[in-house]
């Protein structure tokens, strides 16, 4: 090599270099990099093909193309495939090359598709950072079919500093990517915390905080995926600046087992297109859900009993950064926290109702209670004087209605106390609801199949439920005994309230007294994801039963 040409090439790689680190946007620097290498060497034309690892090519570059690649927005860049890709795909292109010639060329020649400036050959070299394969430089002039060692050997030195240099800014935009996430997952906690104060339960709180992921980030798509029950349905989606609710319908069996591997795995994971697709649409076409490209999955470390909950995001065509992964994963434990204060201000909530109940209790029990029993016992006193005279007075028969209505409001109040504050349920639902029935002049027999605990909103639930059904014994069946059964298994429990007195219970109504208590107790039973049934006939009585799903985690 001849010092002036050796001169030469040290004046291109310095000149190479000082571009590279001109700009950190990649498409400006290689538009750059390409013209200035083509003005040093004396070629005409070139383009840079990026090539990710499931071999999918894109023309990012190009410089001076022939009016033949040029044609419907170059579409012989775009599409197709020619030996060199090829060849990188395959792992067969290690150091830069002569191409014998060139297949989209050969195209535009048998196909006419335009003046290809007498070019029919190019040099490829591969683009790479240590080990990682990026992409081709090609690079050609007009009848050039031919590159020396030294050409080839200039270009493999350009091509290395290419190949750093876009290492080095995938790393810039990597950091600058986190950067920007985690300073929104601080504005998006500060909203999360004002949001859970507008939320009544953790229903509202899912399409809430999917809105908000919206709001605050650049994913294409949020969504929440719930499971209960061993169903898995998607809660709530959010894209397009559009909050959907998804709920109607359960995932296919291929999705499930998808939701299965990501709660599995305790820490976010990566989702394929057709995992995405299979998930949102399932296997239907759907417009608002086109074109779903790689998403990430991270499960809710926190979860409402017997149900799951997992925080999923769509990402761009750039794919999944080590930093969506880490902010998704911190984002999961935010909502979880935000999941844990809603619990604990239900649950003072509850405490605050159950105080307020008990306080009025106390109230009607020092009051009202009283006045009724001094009502009984002076209408009874007064009875007694006017049976005493010779004559049967007239007011003695409005004396004992009066006796008999008081007593009988007394025993309503006391029941109505009862139901206030649960006494009782410290020894059990079965002990509480006999104890209960024995108030009330019934004869209560309870037996009970399987052992497990109740979670308190459950056994309140019964406890109510089971009040009821006892009431309605005492005032319609027309006998004073009745059977309560608890079943309990891994899945449910069943109460079960039997009597065999006359039957002809209505269906839950809101137009009587009796029909309403029956409402209540069917509203009581699906608040909680169960179901109350009533079976009644004049010859067999009355069957309440009341069937609520119990929580794997009280197992």
């Amino acid at each position: 090599m001849s010092e002036e040409l050796g001169m030469q090439e040290m004046v291109t790689l310095k000149t190479i270099a000082e571009t590279l680190n001109t700009s950190n946007d990649l498409s400006l620097m290689l538009d750059t990099v390409v013209s200035k290498l083509l003005e040093l060497t004396g070629l005409t034309a070139g383009w840079v093909f990026l090539i990710n690892e499931r071999g999918d090519y894109t023309c990012v570059s190009d410089y001076n193309l022939p009016p033949a690649l040029l044609r419907e927005d170059k579409e012989p860049m775009r599409t197709g495939t020619c030996w060199c890709v090829n060849r990188f795909k395959d792992g067969r292109l290690n150091h830069a090359v002569n191409i014998i010639n060139c297949k989209r060329l050969e195209n535009a020649v048998e196909f006419k598709w335009g003046d290809t400036h007498n070019i029919t050959h190019h040099a490829t070299v591969p683009l790479r950072s240590g080990d990682k394969m990026l992409g081709l430089l090609n690079v050609a002039a007009p009848a050039k079919d031919h590159f020396s060692d030294s050409e080839l050997a200039l270009l493999q030195g350009v091509a290395y500093q290419i190949g750093s240099a876009m290492e080095r800014m995938r790393l810039y935009r990597a950091e600058q990517r986190r950067a920007d996430l985690y300073a929104k997952l601080g504005e998006f906690s500060t909203d999360l915390g004002l949001a859970v104060n507008e939320c009544s339960n953790s229903d509202a709180l899912s399409v809430k905080v999917v809105k908000l992921l919206g709001q605050h980030y650049d994913w294409p798509l949020t969504a929440m995926i719930q499971q209960k029950n061993d169903v898995y349905t998607v809660q709530a989606a959010y894209t397009g600046g559009i909050v959907q609710t998804l709920s109607s319908a359960s995932l296919s069996i291929e999705a499930a087992n998808h939701m299965n591997r990501v709660i599995n795995s305790h820490r976010a994971v990566s989702l394929s297109a057709i995992e995405m697709n299979e998930i949102f649409t399932r296997g239907e076409p759907d417009k608002t859900m086109d074109s779903l490209v790689s998403g990430i999955a991270a499960p809710l470390p926190y979860h409402t009993p017997g149900e799951t909950r997992i925080l999923m995001i769509r990402l761009g065509t750039s794919g999944p950064t080590r930093a969506d992964f880490e902010v998704l994963e911190a984002l999961a434990e935010h909502i979880t926290a935000s999941w844990e204060s809603l619990k604990l201000a239900e649950n003072r909530r509850e405490l605050a109702r159950l105080e307020e109940r008990n306080r009025l209790a106390r109230d009607l029990h020092d009051s009202v209670n009283q006045i009724l029993f001094s009502l009984s016992l002076t209408a009874k006193g007064v009875e007694s004087m006017l049976s005493g005279s010779e004559q049967l007075h007239p007011a003695v028969e409005a004396m004992k209605d009066i006796r008999s209505l008081s007593q009988e409001a007394l025993k309503e109040m006391r029941a109505l106390i009862m139901q206030l504050r649960p006494a009782g349920l410290e020894e059990g639902l079965l002990q509480a609801l006999q104890e209960y029935g024995t108030s009330q002049g019934l004869q209560v027999v309870v037996n009970r199949t399987g052992m497990r605990s109740l979670p308190r909103n459950i056994e309140e639930a019964l406890w109510r439920i089971g009040q009821e059904a006892l009431n309605n014994v005492r005032k319609h069946a027309g006998v004073r005994s009745a059977e309560v059964t608890l079943k309990l298994s891994d899945y449910e429990a069943m109460l079960t309230v039997t009597d065999k007195g006359k039957g002809g219970a209505n269906k839950p109504k809101s137009s009587s007294g009796s029909s309403l208590g029956l409402s209540i107790m069917k509203e009581r039973a699906e608040s909680l994801g169960g179901r109350l049934e009533i079976v009644s006939s004049s010859r067999k009585g009355t069957t309440v039963t009341a069937v609520i799903p119990l929580p794997f985690e009280a197992v």
